[in-house]
Parts: structure tokens; C-alpha cells; sequence
């Protein structure tokens, strides 16, 4: 073997390794979502639903509550599981913590006495994935502007 053979190996060893490296640190940095992975990426990866809902009234306001309760979420079971989702989504966007209450007792999730109802919970989860497939729904209510409009609009279907 000549020197400019050795030589030659070692470089091309030392490129493979090189090589290697690049590819490991780029897979580090895609999975630690560092640098997004091309063809991959999702920019609403991070979304979070939150409410928090502290509800304190006298006993006049809960006699106000519970007669609203009551007509809308009667209305609920009317509405399809589509509808109840852009109306939830719409109100969040809001930021309206009334609006908020208001679209939760018409859809069911708030108890006359201000709790949150069994069925809350399975309904957040289901609602992630129902977003992500409607995107364009979502995008157009993304103003709390259009957002309040399309609730205005909706909440007494």
C-alpha cells in the first residue's frame, strides 16, 4: 500500500465519520424540534385548549343560570357533533370568559350548579384531532372579531 492509498483511506474515513456525525446531530435537532424536519413540520404541533372556569354567584344569579341552562343546552342535542366543535372552537377564541359559559351551558358541559359535566373531558380530547382536520374552519375564526361573529351567528341554532 502507498502512502497516497493510505492517505487516501484515511480521508475517506474520516468523511464517513464526518458524515455520520451530521446526520446524528440533525436527528438530535429534528427530534428535540430544535430545526423542524422538512415535510413534517406542523405548526400548530403545540396547541393547548385550557379553561378554567371559577363560577361564584349568589343564589339570584344561580336562578338566572340555572333557567339559561336549561333552554340552552336543550338546544345541544339538535346540534350536530361538527357544530358543537366550531361553536366551541369559535368561543375560545374569544377569549370572552362569559361567551365562553354561555357556549358550554348551550352544549351541556356546565352544570346548573357551575361544574363541568362527565362528558367534557372526552369531548377536549376528541377536539384536537376534529380541528386538525378542519383547519380551514379554524383559520377562519382565528380574529376574536370573526370568531364573536360566527358564535352571534351560531349560538341560538
Amino acid at each position: 500500500m502507498t502512502r497516497n492509498t493510505k492517505i487516501a483511506l484515511g480521508c475517506g474515513g474520516a468523511g464517513c465519520l464526518g458524515l455520520i456525525l451530521l446526520v446524528i446531530v440533525g436527528a438530535v435537532l429534528v427530534v428535540t424540534g430544535v430545526v423542524p424536519a422538512p415535510g413534517l413540520y406542523n405548526a400548530n404541533r403545540n396547541s393547548n385548549y385550557n379553561y378554567n372556569s371559577n363560577v361564584n354567584s349568589n343564589g339570584n344569579s344561580n336562578t338566572n343560570t340555572t333557567d339559561k341552562s336549561t333552554s340552552d343546552s336543550s338546544d345541544s342535542s339538535s346540534m350536530s357533533d361538527d357544530d358543537k366543535h366550531k361553536l366551541f372552537q369559535a368561543a375560545g377564541i374569544t377569549k370572552d370568559s362569559a361567551l365562553i359559559q354561555r357556549v358550554l351551558r348551550k352544549l351541556g358541559f356546565l352544570t346548573p350548579s357551575g361544574g363541568i359535566s362527565d362528558d367534557y373531558e372526552q369531548f377536549v380530547k376528541d377536539h384536537g384531532p376534529w380541528a386538525m382536520r378542519n383547519i380551514g374552519f379554524v383559520r377562519s375564526v382565528l380574529s376574536e372579531g370573526a370568531a364573536r361573529a360566527y358564535v352571534d351567528a351560531h349560538i341560538d341554532d
